[in-house]
């Protein structure tokens, strides 16, 4: 498990489609997450700190697990299959702990909320995580330039990883990590 933080929210010019960037935490490497705009607005509104009049359904979702006596410890991303991310919630209740399925921009947004870690299994970014080159522009996943190099990718495959890394190039990451302070 490697911890990671919130980088920032990107819209796809093409599409309008929301992605989460996650930077690893202490590295450069980044793992864009596409999630829906309800979740990327929730997340973001908790980011930007802006204040709503009533609670948003994370927010709800965290007053009720503390209701019930139980904490969030933590929250992981934990595999990625057919283009679609997979991520648990780390929960203790009485003494014990617990793990809940969930996508991962919910937990994200929970996340945030709680203030807790984020983590994120190596093998999913070693699958989908990015290195910008020495441009500021995205360079493939490890594991499809490996695959390339060795001739082992299906040709099905390689055209899903061809539409995720030209999705990535739609995305404006000249600003990527510009202007954080280092925590």
């Amino acid at each position: 498990m490697l911890e990671m933080t919130v980088d920032s929210i990107r819209v796809s010019l093409m599409n309008y489609q929301r992605v989460v960037i996650l930077k690893e935490k202490d590295q450069e490497r980044y793992l864009p997450i596409w999630i829906g705009p309800a979740e990327a607005d929730a997340i973001a509104v908790k980011l930007q700190e802006i204040s709503v009049p009533r609670p948003l359904t994370h927010d709800l979702l965290k007053r009720v697990i503390e209701t019930l006596g139980a904490t969030l410890n933590f929250i992981l991303v934990n595999d990625l299959k057919d283009d679609t991310f997979y991520a648990k919630l780390y929960l203790r209740v009485d003494n014990t702990d617990m793990e809940v399925d969930c996508r991962p921009s919910d937990a994200l947004a929970l996340a945030v909320r709680a203030q807790v870690p984020i983590f994120v299994d190596e093998s999913v970014l070693d699958k989908a995580g990015i290195y910008l080159d020495k441009e500021g522009k995205p360079m493939p996943p490890a594991s499809l330039r490996a695959a390339e190099a060795s001739g082992e990718i299906k040709e099905e495959e390689l055209k899903k990883l061809k539409a995720f890394q030209e999705f990535i190039q739609s995305l404006n990451l000249d600003d990527l990590g510009k202007g954080k302070e280092k925590s």
